[in-house]
C-alpha cells in the first residue's frame, strides 16, 4: 500500500496534535520513569545500608554472649536492638556454628527464613536476600580471641573461628511507600506538562490548523464550480498571503470562466454548423459509396462478360487450330497453324493476367491450402518455358539446396505462377549467359517453411533511376524495353501482389548490362505425408559416373546431386580431356553422363557418343539444344536414355536408376490414331455456332452420340425427351441462360441427376462459384482442351458411387477435391491415413487410460492434420473439437465422450477406407493403362 496514500486519511489537525503531543508524552514519560526508577534503587540502598547499621554492630556485641553461652544477655541485647528499630526490625535471630537457632528477639513463626540455607565458612560479611516485603541480612559472628571460643567451635576461616551468625528482617513497607510516593509524583508532573502541551496545542489548532481547513473548504467550492466563494478575517503570517492568493485565484478563475464560457457558446455554435456540413458530406459519402459499388459491380460483370466475350472467340480459334493440327498437312502448314495456336494462346495469357490483376486489386484472389511436391512442380513450371531458354541458347539452371523438404503445403498453382513469371522475365530480358534459379530454406518449424527463391540473371540489368517504377502495373523498366520486348507489364506486380498476400516478400538487385536478381521468401506449411513415390537412392551409392559438362553452373549443381547420392564421379569440362579419360580407361563405368554442348561438330559427337557406349552399359545425353535434327539423327540412335535440362533431381534419379526411359523431349508432329470411343449419350449446349461446332466435333471423337442445341429451351425439351449420360452447359445464352436451363432440367425431366457441367468463359470467381451453387456439377473452363475435356467425361462416367457407409464418414469427391483432383494422390493420402490408425488408435486409447494430457493433444494434433486432406469431415470435426479442449487445457478424463466417440468414427473410416482403397485401386491401375490419367 503506497504511504502517501495513508498520509492523506488524516487532517492536519490530527498531524497537529500528533506532532506537538507524542514527542512531548515520550519525553514526559522517559523523564519520569528515570527519575522514579532511580528514586527506587536509592530507597533500597538507604534500607540496606540501615540494617547493616543495626546487624554489623550487634554482630561484635553477641560474640561475648555466644561463646559464654549467655542466652539471657543475647537476648536482651536483641530485644533492646529491635525496640530501637521498632518500625524498621521485624525480628532479630542468632544462630550458632552449626546452624541452630541460639537466641531470638522475640519468637518468630517464620524464623526459618532467616536460617542460612549454605555452608557457614561460606559466609565471610553480611549477605542481603530479599523475601516478599522483607529484607533478611545476615552477618558472621567471629571470635576475636583463640581462646575464648568453645571447644566443640571449630570451623575457621580466613578472619577467625566461626561461632555463627545473626539474621535480621528488615521491614520494606516504608520504602515501598515512598517507592509509590514517588511513582504517583512522577505521573503527576508528567501529566502537568501533558495538559500544559494540550493547552498550547490547541490554542496551534485555533490559530493555524482551523484557517487551513477553511482554505481547504473555499477550495473545494471553488473546485466545484463555485467561484463566488472567499476566505474573510485576519489571518497570522504567511496563512494571510495564502489566504490572499486563494482569493485572487477565485477572481482570476471566475473570469477565465467567464470567457471560457463565451469560447464554449461560440464553438457550440461553430461545432453545430460543422456538424450540418459533415452530415451533408456524410449524405455524399454515402451516395459516393454507393455509387463506387455500382461502379465495382458493373467493373465485375464487365471482366466476366469481357472474359467470356474474348475467350469465346479464343476457344474456337485454339480449338480448331489444334482439330487442324491432327489432319494431313505439309510442314509450313503445321507452322502456320501452331503460329496460329500461339497467338491466340498467349493472347489468352494477356487475358489471364489482367483477371488476375483485377482479382488482387479487389482482394477477390482466393488462395488454396493443398499438399504438393515442390520439385516436381517447379520441374515442371520450369519444363514449359524452358524452350524459350534453349530458343536463345541460354543456359537455364534450378539448384534446389539439399535441407528444402519437398512435401509442402500451399498452393502449388500461384507458386508455379510467381517462378513462371519471374524466370520469363529473366528470359525474355537476356540474350546471353544464364538465368539460375536457386532455392533455400531459410527458416524451418514444426509446422511450417521459409523458403527463399532467387532468380538470378545475366541480362541486360535495370538502370537504378528506373527501378522504381518496376512493380507498377501497365509498366516497365522504359518506354524502349516494352517496345523491344513486348508484354502488358502486368507480370511483376501480379507476382508482388501474389507473394504479398501467401505471406511472403518480394525485392530484387540489378546492374546495368551486369544482370538482375529478384529474389522473393515464401511461407510454406509442412506436409505430413509423402507426396509421389520415393526412389532407392542407396544403390546409387558408390556407382562409377563419367560427367562431361561444359558450362560452369549447370556443372556444378548436376555435380553436387551426384555427390549427394555418394557416387565416384569423374568430372571433365574439356572436350579433349573427356576424349583422353575415355581411351585410356580400362574399367568400365556404371554411368556415363554427357552433354550436348562443346562439340566441334555433328561427326565429333557422333564418335564420341560412340566412344562413351563402349564404356558403359548406360550412356545419358544431357540435351537442351534447338536443333531437333540432330537429336533425332545423330543423339538418340546413339544414346541409351536423353534428358532435357534442366533436369529434375528426381528425374535424374530414375533415370539413373531405372534406364531406359522414355525420352523428355518433343516428339515430332504426326498424326494421332483415332482412339475407340466410349458409348455415351452426351448433350452439348451453346449459342455460338463455332464453340457448338467445336465441342460437337471434339465430343465426337471421344463418344459414341452427341446432340447439339443452341439454345436453353432446346436442352430443356432434349432432357425432358431422353436421357443423357453427360450435359455439357454453357452458361450466358439468350432467352434461358445455362444456370436457369439447369434449374428446369433439375426439377422434371428424364435428367434429374445427370450429370451437368458448365463450358463458359467466365473466369471471375465469384461467377464460379455462382455456377457450382446453382445445381451443376462441375465446371470447364474456355478455351476447351481436349485433355481436360477428356478428364471430365473420365471423372464423370467413371464416378465411383459408394452406398456401404455415411458420406460424413468418407467423402471421396472431397478427398478428390483437397488433392487437388489427382486420383492417384487422393488414394495414396487415403492409405497413409489407413496405415496410421492403428497405432493412432493405440496412443489414443492409452493416452485415455493414463490420462496423459502432453500425448493425447500430440496425437490428436497429428490426426487432425491427417485428415484435412483425406475427405473424412466427422472425423476433422471431431479432432478440431478435441484438440482445441485440450489447448484449453481440459482434462483428458473431461472429454472421454468426444475421444470414444472419436474412436468408433475411425473404426467407420478405416472400414470405408478400405472399401474406396479397393474398389479404386484397380480403376486408376487400368486407367494408367489405357492413358486416361
Amino acid at each position: 500500500m503506497n504511504p502517501v496514500n495513508n498520509m492523506t486519511k488524516y487532517s492536519l489537525r490530527s498531524w497537529v496534535l500528533v506532532l506537538a503531543l507524542a514527542p512531548t508524552i515520550l519525553v514526559g514519560i522517559l523523564l519520569g520513569s528515570y527519575f522514579t526508577i532511580n528514586r527506587f534503587y536509592e530507597l533500597e540502598d538507604t534500607l540496606v545500608e540501615q540494617g547493616s547499621n543495626i546487624i554489623e554492630p550487634l554482630s561484635i556485641a553477641s560474640e561475648i554472649g555466644l561463646v559464654a553461652n549467655d542466652r539471657e544477655a543475647t537476648k536482651r541485647l536483641l530485644a533492646a536492638a529491635q525496640l530501637n528499630k521498632s518500625t524498621l526490625v521485624k525480628s532479630i535471630a542468632i544462630f550458632d556454628a552449626n546452624n541452630q537457632l541460639f537466641v531470638t528477639s522475640h519468637y518468630h513463626k517464620d524464623f526459618e527464613i532467616m536460617r542460612y540455607k549454605e555452608a557457614l565458612n561460606t559466609l565471610h560479611k553480611t549477605e542481603i536476600e530479599h523475601v516478599g516485603d522483607s529484607l533478611i541480612l545476615r552477618t558472621p559472628i567471629f571470635s576475636t580471641g583463640p581462646s575464648a571460643a568453645p571447644a566443640n567451635y571449630d570451623i575457621q576461616t580466613d578472619d577467625g573461628q566461626l561461632l555463627g551468625y545473626i539474621s535480621i528482617i528488615i521491614n520494606k513497607e516504608r520504602a515501598l511507600l515512598e517507592q509509590h510516593r514517588a511513582a504517583v509524583a512522577a505521573f503527576i508532573i508528567v501529566l502537568i506538562g501533558v495538559q500544559l502541551n494540550l493547552l498550547f496545542t490547541f490554542r496551534l489548532v485555533k490559530n493555524v490548523t482551523q484557517p487551513i481547513t477553511e482554505m481547504v473548504r473555499v477550495v473545494a467550492k471553488i473546485r466545484e464550480g463555485k467561484l463566488d466563494a472567499r476566505l474573510d478575517g485576519n489571518l497570522i503570517g504567511e496563512l494571510d498571503l495564502l489566504k490572499r492568493g486563494i482569493n485572487a485565484m477565485a477572481g482570476s478563475l471566475s473570469e477565465y470562466h467567464d470567457e471560457m464560457q463565451q469560447n464554449i457558446d461560440q464553438a457550440t455554435s461553430d461545432l453545430r454548423e460543422t456538424l450540418e456540413q459533415i452530415e451533408i458530406q456524410n449524405v455524399e459519402l454515402d451516395l459516393a459509396k454507393k455509387r463506387a459499388l455500382e461502379a465495382s459491380r458493373i467493373k465485375s460483370e464487365f471482366l466476366a462478360n469481357m472474359s467470356h466475350e474474348l475467350r469465346t472467340p479464343l476457344n474456337g480459334v485454339i480449338g480448331f487450330a489444334r482439330q487442324l493440327v491432327k489432319t494431313p498437312l505439309h510442314s509450313s502448314q503445321v507452322d502456320y497453324i501452331k503460329t496460329i495456336e500461339r497467338s491466340a494462346t498467349n493472347l489468352l495469357g494477356i487475358i489471364n493476367d489482367i483477371l488476375d490483376f483485377s482479382k488482387l486489386e479487389a482482394g477477390k484472389m482466393v488462395l488454396e491450402n493443398m499438399p504438393f511436391g515442390l520439385r516436381e512442380t517447379i520441374g515442371d513450371t520450369i519444363t514449359l518455358i524452358s524452350g524459350s531458354a534453349q530458343a536463345k541458347g541460354l543456359e537455364l539452371v534450378v539448384d534446389i539446396a539439399p535441407n528444402v523438404p519437398d512435401n509442402v503445403n500451399g498452393d502449388a498453382m500461384r507458386v508455379c505462377q510467381i517462378i513462371n513469371n519471374l524466370v520469363g522475365n529473366a528470359i525474355k530480358f537476356t540474350d546471353s549467359g544464364s538465368v539460375m534459379v536457386k532455392i533455400e530454406l531459410q527458416s524451418q518449424s514444426e509446422e511450417q517453411v521459409v523458403l527463399r527463391c532467387d532468380v538470378v540473371d545475366t541480362g541486360i540489368g535495370i538502370d537504378e533511376s528506373q527501378q522504381d517504377f518496376l512493380f507498377q502495373a501497365f509498366g516497365q523498366a522504359d518506354s524502349s524495353i516494352s517496345r523491344r520486348f513486348g508484354g502488358t507489364g502486368l507480370g511483376l506486380v501480379i507476382t508482388k501482389r501474389l507473394v504479398n498476400q501467401m505471406g511472403g516478400q518480394i525485392g530484387f538487385t540489378s546492374s546495368p548490362e551486369k544482370g538482375s536478381n529478384f529474389w522473393f521468401s515464401l511461407p510454406l506449411g509442412l506436409g505430413q505425408f509423402q507426396i509421389g513415390d520415393s526412389l532407392p537412392l542407396e544403390k546409387l551409392k558408390d556407382k562409377t559416373i563419367l560427367f562431361y559438362e561444359p558450362r560452369v553452373l549447370t556443372h556444378a549443381v548436376l555435380s553436387r546431386q551426384l555427390k549427394q547420392w555418394d557416387t565416384k564421379v569423374t568430372h571433365h569440362q574439356h572436350i579433349p580431356s573427356l576424349l583422353t579419360t575415355l581411351n585410356t580407361a580400362e574399367a568400365p563405368y556404371d554411368y556415363v553422363l554427357l552433354s550436348c554442348h562443346g562439340f566441334s561438330d555433328a561427326g565429333q559427337l557422333v564418335s564420341t557418343l560412340n566412344l562413351a557406349k563402349t564404356k558403359t552399359d548406360c550412356l545419358v545425353v544431357l540435351y537442351d539444344c534447338q536443333e531437333q535434327d540432330a537429336l533425332t539423327q545423330f543423339i538418340r540412335p546413339n544414346a541409351d536414355v536423353v534428358l532435357s535440362l534442366p533436369v529434375s533431381e528426381h528425374q535424374l534419379a530414375r533415370n539413373l536408376l531405372y534406364p531406359p526411359m522414355e525420352y523428355d523431349i518433343i516428339a515430332p508432329v504426326t498424326i494421332a490414331t483415332p482412339a475407340a470411343r466410349q458409348s455415351l449419350t452426351v448433350l452439348a449446349v451453346d449459342d455460338n455456332f463455332a464453340n457448338l461446332k467445336l465441342i460437337d466435333t471434339l465430343l465426337s471423337e471421344l463418344v459414341t452420340t452427341v446432340v447439339a442445341v443452341n439454345s436453353g429451351d432446346e436442352a430443356v425439351k432434349q432432357a425432358k425427351t431422353r436421357t443423357f449420360d453427360l450435359i455439357f452447359m454453357d452458361i450466358q445464352m439468350p432467352g434461358t441462360d445455362g444456370i436457369s436451363a439447369t434449374k428446369q432440367i433439375r426439377q422434371g425431366s428424364m435428367n434429374r441427376n445427370t450429370p451437368i457441367i458448365a463450358v463458359t468463359a467466365h473466369a471471375i470467381a465469384e461467377e464460379r462459384e455462382l455456377i457450382l451453387g446453382s445445381g451443376m456439377d462441375g465446371y470447364l473452363p474456355k478455351p476447351i482442351d481436349e485433355a481436360a475435356l477428356k478428364d471430365v467425361i473420365h471423372r464423370w462416367i467413371t464416378r465411383p458411387k459408394f452406398t456401404h457407409f455415411d458420406l460424413h464418414t468418407l467423402n471421396w469427391d472431397l478427398c478428390l477435391t483437397q488433392a487437388n483432383h489427382k486420383a492417384d494422390l487422393a488414394l495414396d493420402m487415403l492409405r497413409m491415413l489407413l496405415d496410421s490408425l492403428p497405432q493412432t488408435v493405440t496412443t489414443i486409447q492409452t493416452a485415455l487410460s493414463q490420462n496423459d494430457h502432453p500425448v493425447m493433444l500430440s496425437t490428436i494434433h497429428k490426426l487432425h492434420g491427417a485428415s484435412c486432406y483425406c475427405g473424412v469431415p466427422t472425423t476433422q470435426r471431431l479432432c478440431q473439437e478435441i484438440e482445441s479442449a485440450l489447448k484449453r487445457e481440459t482434462a483428458v478424463e473431461d472429454l472421454e465422450p468426444e475421444i470414444l466417440e472419436l474412436l468408433d468414427e475411425l473404426t467407420k473410416v478405416e472400414s470405408a477406407a478400405n472399401q474406396v482403397i479397393s474398389q479404386l485401386s484397380a480403376e486408376i491401375t487400368d486407367d494408367q493403362k489405357n492413358g486416361l490419367l
